[in-house]
C-alpha cells in the first residue's frame, strides 16, 4: 500500500494502468473503495489514481473533520499531485467528491485537464438534506444493507468514520455555507457535469433540480456540457455504470457524446 503525507498524517493511494493519469474521488462516508468495480474499465487507457481523504478508508483517521471538509479534501489532492510532479490530469469526482473536484480545479486550474462532477447538489449545502442529516444518519446504522456498505468503505470504526462527517455537514452550513472559495468564472479546465433524474437526495425536491442546478453552474463558468441519466439513483455513476463509462471516454476523447435523455 501506497501514502503520502498530508498534515502529518498519511494518505493512502492506488496506481495501476498506464497513460494520462485519471482521479477517482470518493463522495462522503465513503472511500475509494466506491470505484472497486469501475475503475476496471479505465486502466487500459488511463493511469488510474485512487484516494482515500484523511479520515477515510485506509487513511490516517481525524479526531474531528473540519467545517470546510470539501476544500480540505481539495488541499490533500492538490498537494499529491505537486508531489507527484503529475500536471493535465483528468478527475471524476462522485457525490462530495465531485465538490472536492472542482475546489481542485478552481485552485490549481495548471494540474487539471478535464472534470467529471457526478450527483452533487450545487454550490451550496441542500438545506433539505442538512436539516434532517443527523436524525438520517442515525436512521442508516441500523439498515443492514447501509451498515454493510459502511464497513465496507470505511472497516470497524465505520460509525465514527460516519458521525464525524456528519458533524462536519451540519458545522459547515453553519459557518460555511459554500462550497467553492473561488468564484465559478474562474473556472478554467473542461467541465461534464453528471446526474440522475431518479437521484433520491433530489427528484422529491424538484425533478428538474438537475437540470436547473447544474445550468446554472455551467452558465457561471461560461463553458461546459450536462448529461442526465433517464435512471438510476445516486451516484449516476455507478447506477449507469456501462453508459457512464461510454460518455465518460467520449468526454476525455474529445468526442461528440448524444443530448441528455
Amino acid at each position: 500500500m501506497s501514502y503520502f503525507l498530508f498534515d502529518n498524517k498519511k494518505v493512502f493511494y492506488n496506481e495501476f494502468g498506464m497513460g494520462t493519469p485519471l482521479l477517482f474521488l470518493h463522495g462522503n462516508t465513503a472511500s475509494s473503495m466506491m470505484f472497486f468495480e469501475i475503475v476496471e474499465k479505465y486502466k487500459d487507457n488511463f493511469k488510474v489514481i485512487l484516494i482515500d481523504f484523511l479520515g477515510h478508508g485506509k487513511s490516517d483517521r481525524l479526531s474531528e473533520f473540519p467545517a470546510d471538509l470539501w476544500f480540505y479534501e481539495a488541499q490533500q489532492v492538490i498537494a499529491f499531485l505537486k508531489e507527484k510532479q503529475y500536471s493535465n490530469v483528468n478527475i471524476i469526482g462522485s457525490s462530495g467528491g465531485a465538490l472536492v473536484a472542482i475546489n481542485v480545479a478552481l485552485e490549481a486550474p495548471q494540474l487539471v485537464s478535464k472534470v467529471i462532477a457526478d450527483s452533487f447538489e450545487g454550490e451550496r449545502p441542500l438545506k433539505e438534506f442538512t436539516k434532517n442529516v443527523k436524525a438520517d444518519r442515525e436512521f442508516s446504522k441500523h439498515d443492514d444493507n447501509v451498515r454493510m456498505f459502511y464497513q465496507y468503505m470505511q472497516g470497524d470504526d465505520w460509525e465514527f468514520v460516519v458521525d464525524n462527517d456528519t458533524s462536519a455537514i451540519i458545522r459547515h452550513e453553519k459557518e460555511i455555507g459554500k462550497f467553492f472559495h473561488s468564484e465559478l468564472n474562474d473556472f478554467q479546465p473542461d467541465i461534464l457535469l453528471t446526474g440522475s433524474k431518479q437521484d433520491e437526495f433530489v427528484s422529491s425536491i424538484s425533478p428538474t433540480y438537475f437540470e436547473k442546478t447544474y445550468g446554472e453552474i455551467i452558465s457561471k463558468i461560461g463553458h461546459g456540457k450536462m448529461y442526465l441519466f433517464g435512471t438510476g439513483g445516486h451516484p449516476a455513476m455507478l447506477t449507469n455504470p456501462d453508459e457512464f463509462y461510454k460518455i465518460s471516454m467520449e468526454f476525455f476523447h474529445a468526442q461528440v457524446f448524444e443530448e441528455s435523455n
